[in-house]
């Protein structure tokens, strides 16, 4: 799982001010500014490289698709979010999907996604997809966090691990010259707790 995250937890619409504003949200786009850190691109690039199938929740499916596949820039993440197999999860089994090598993986969330993980060949990733991630935390189907944790303090929007009561391990950190952390956690206990 890999997240942007303001240092008070927020998740919420981090790439622009359209992206997510439930709530009333209004500071969509906050991190933009890690698309010019060079550092931070080449530590995710290095990530990318390694990731298998991606699983996202309906509405980050929607936003990415509606963007990755008209990109003709030559970016690396293009090629690999184009190429890589997608699998949404949702609860509406008719949904239909534009974006190549996209299927729809309809049901309950954890239910469907453990019996992904047990017949997936290699590692699952999920970018954004809030909801996803807090379901599948709270009944331990995440095995590792990767955190783009910003300087910045937004005050108001949707936290990330709401509702999830978890102990971490930190398996690796990095600081950009521009004070963006990157933080890679597991769980330290499978046996996990939801508030």
């Amino acid at each position: 799982m890999t997240n942007h995250l303001s240092l008070d937890g927020v998740m919420q619409a981090p790439m622009s001010p359209e992206e997510d504003t439930r709530g009333g949200f209004a500071d969509g786009g906050w991190a933009l500014g890690a698309n010019a850190d060079p550092e931070l691109g080449a530590e995710m690039g290095k990530g990318m490289a390694n990731t298998g199938a991606m699983l996202f929740g309906h509405r980050t499916y929607d936003h990415m698709a509606a963007y990755w596949p008209h990109q003709t820039d030559g970016n690396p993440f293009t090629e690999h979010l184009n190429r890589v197999e997608k699998y949404v999860v949702t609860r509406d089994p008719s949904l239909e999907l534009d974006w190549q090598h996209s299927t729809v993986v309809a049901g309950d969330a954890a239910q469907t996604v453990a019996e992904l993980k047990a017949t997936d060949d290699g590692d699952l990733s999920i970018l954004g997809s809030g909801e996803l991630v807090r379901a599948l935390a709270k009944v331990g189907l995440i095995d590792e966090y990767v955190l783009i944790i910003h300087p910045v303090l937004l005050g108001s929007g949707q936290r990330m691990f709401e509702g999830v009561h978890q102990e971490l391990t930190l398996l690796s950190s990095m600081t950009t010259g521009m004070g963006i952390t990157l933080a890679r956690y597991a769980p330290r206990d499978p046996a996990l707790h939801s508030r």
